[in-house]
């Protein structure tokens, strides 16, 4: 065999020594010329080719206007291969042509089915598993560099012992032992409770509030501690101290206290300096402040992909620091005075937490009931323009609290719900999509929680309601072809063909059983726990998920970047001739899963005909 094949390239890196000499010991080399029929769509073909050099297009002849034409839906050079599935099946299914001189290896398909047998995994890979595939690569393919960062746990050595002193010990008792420690945080232990203590509490305590320094510092100690186990993602417990605005976590030991995890540890894993832009939020006094500090989002989103972190948790930090951004914007506008009386929804993608670039801002305010605030409009208009000025584009529908349509009293906002869920035209249906993925995240979110619970009894047992709702998860087609493979053969809608079918089906069957999560991850775990989703399909329908929302992420930072204006015009478009073979081939086994999960909405709603 020429030196010339890898065997470091998937899936062949996946064979053993001995299945490699086997896979060495069977290659054959083809030469073929231009215009010449690799492969003909019916005809048993020699197994699968390697491309050594040249260029392959694999194409079906498709009739249009009574004419019939050679459609090329994808191409094949260096290194690729092709023909898979044609030899699992002993029929080739399309026609496979080089389009310029073309040197190939053949692995004979008696040899692949001998090394798919003695090897899951390559079995696996070749038999387009979506989830063993994904994992398969995040394992074995380019994201193998990044398996130790995004696996690294909190017990990885990062536990400090913490200073423990018991009830009865003083305010200056505790200083004088944490200077000597050289700590910024104490705990204390009261009972079998324990409490935390940091510099900043002994300075307001002595300082601010002027208490004696022989006061017990269990006085003064917060016992509702932030905690996370020992066999914790370390990456999750970045995402809990940026939600939760602090500083370290406690470790729990199953139910004993096992340390304390400080952020400055947890940094030292991470290179994406998310925590600068989390202190720059929280430390902001103006709207200039925030307004540099939300400039640093679109860095750190590339440095999360460049890095490889896994989509779910980029996602979790981004809709956590879009979320204090948000936040905070709105207790610098807001009049203290009023803040008690309004809650501030983000909704859509950002309201799911599944929005990393910014494409649009979806927000409404829900208010108390009588509310007299005479320039509540002024002022909410004053906060949409500001956030466009953050870099959140305005929403193409209006749907922003700039709009009085989104500015609803807790009377009004439940009655819109209502007329929305009564009617079945297509604006409705959409307009209800929306605030369904609502999250309350600024005010007071008793407001939203009323709604919410309100709306969701109103609608148990409504079968005709969520037949009409879930129709809206089959209209757009599936692109695949009749043979099962890609259908565009330039640009494909990944959001029609791919995302939304699964975020509104998974929405339809969550709010039918109540679930309040508003993530669609989340929901797809809740309906499993429920039995409302097998467990295998959950899981392959979040896979698909997260390939498309990665594929999309990847090709907007593309297209941002070579943008004068640094924004993506058309976000949901991918360019099918820059994906790879690999990111072909899991996205037509994405869009197979996507066509059976609306197979199974069809039958659970009657959406037939």
């Amino acid at each position: 065999m020429p030196d010339s094949f890898k065997m470091t390239n998937l899936p062949f890196s996946l064979l053993d020594e001995k299945e490699q000499k086997l896979l060495k010991s069977s290659l054959d080399i083809g030469y073929y010329q231009q215009g010449e029929m690799i492969m003909t769509a019916g005809e048993e073909p020699e197994g699968v080719f390697i491309i050594l050099k040249g260029k392959v297009g694999e194409s079906e002849v498709v009739k249009e206007d009574e004419v019939s034409q050679e459609h090329v839906f994808v191409h094949y050079t260096n290194e690729d291969y092709f023909g898979g599935w044609s030899a699992i099946r002993g029929k080739a299914i399309h026609n496979f042509i080089a389009e310029e001189e073309t040197i190939c290896h053949v692995l004979p398909t008696g040899t692949l089915m001998d090394l798919m047998a003695s090897n899951s995994l390559f079995a696996d890979y070749f038999q387009q598993n979506l989830s063993a595939k994904t994992e398969i690569v995040q394992q074995h393919g380019k994201a193998q560099d990044m398996a130790e960062f995004m696996l690294a746990k909190v017990s990885d050595g990062l536990v400090r012992e913490p200073l423990v002193i018991q009830e009865g010990t003083s305010i200056r008792e505790a200083t004088l032992l944490m200077r000597e420690h050289k700590a910024d945080c104490i705990l204390v232990k009261r009972g079998n409770r324990y409490g935390m203590v940091t510099g900043t509490d002994l300075l307001d305590a002595v300082i601010v509030n002027q208490m004696a320094m022989d006061t017990e510092l269990a006085e003064i100690a917060s016992y509702r501690l932030i905690t996370v186990n020992t066999d914790d993602y370390l990456f999750n417990a970045l995402i809990i101290m940026t939600q939760q605005h602090i500083e370290r976590v406690v470790v729990m030991k199953g139910s004993e206290m096992g340390g304390i995890v400080e952020l400055t540890d947890v940094l030292s894993y991470f290179s994406s300096h998310s925590h600068v832009i989390g202190l720059r939020i929280e430390r902001a006094q103006t709207v200039e402040d925030l307004k540099e500090a939300a400039q640093g989002l679109d860095d750190l989103i590339k440095a999360l992909v460049s890095n490889g972190v896994k989509i779910r948790f980029a996602m979790d930090l981004l809709a956590a620091m879009n979320g204090r951004i948000i936040a905070k914007l709105f207790n610098i506008i807001i009049p203290s005075d009023m803040q008690p009386h309004v809650c501030l929804l983000v909704m859509g993608s950002e309201g799911r937490g599944e929005q990393i670039m910014k494409t649009d801002q979806d927000n409404a305010i829900i208010h108390r009931d009588g509310l007299v605030w005479p320039e509540m409009q002024e002022t909410l208009n004053h906060f949409s323009e500001t956030l466009i000025g953050f870099g959140f584009p305005p929403c193409p529908g209006n749907i922003m609290v700039s709009n009085p349509d989104w500015v609803r009293s807790l009377g009004a906002w439940t009655q819109m719900l209502q007329n929305w869920s009564e009617k079945s035209d297509g604006d409705s249906q959409m307009n209800l999509a929306i605030a369904l993925d609502a999250k309350p995240v600024a005010g007071n979110p008793a407001i939203f929680k009323a709604s919410r619970n309100w709306f969701m009894r109103h609608l148990r047992n409504n079968d005709v309601f969520f037949s009409h709702f879930a129709k809206a998860s089959i209209e757009f087609d599936t692109p695949l072809t009749f043979f099962g493979n890609l259908k565009d053969k330039g640009q494909l809608d990944i959001k029609k063909g791919g995302i939304f079918p699964i975020v509104h089906g998974i929405r339809t069957i969550a709010l039918e059983y109540r679930v309040k999560a508003t993530n669609t991850f989340e929901r797809i775990e809740a309906l499993v726990e429920l039995g409302q989703l097998k467990d295998k399909h959950g899981k392959e329908i979040t896979e698909a998920l997260s390939l498309f929302i990665g594929l999309r992420l990847n090709q907007q930072i593309e297209r941002i970047e070579c943008s004068d204006t640094g924004h993506d015009q058309t976000p949901n478009l991918i360019e099918l001739q820059s994906l790879d073979k690999l990111e072909r081939d899991l996205l037509r086994d994405a869009l197979h899963i996507v066509k059976g999960f609306k197979k199974h909405l069809e039958l659970r709603y009657h959406l037939g005909g």
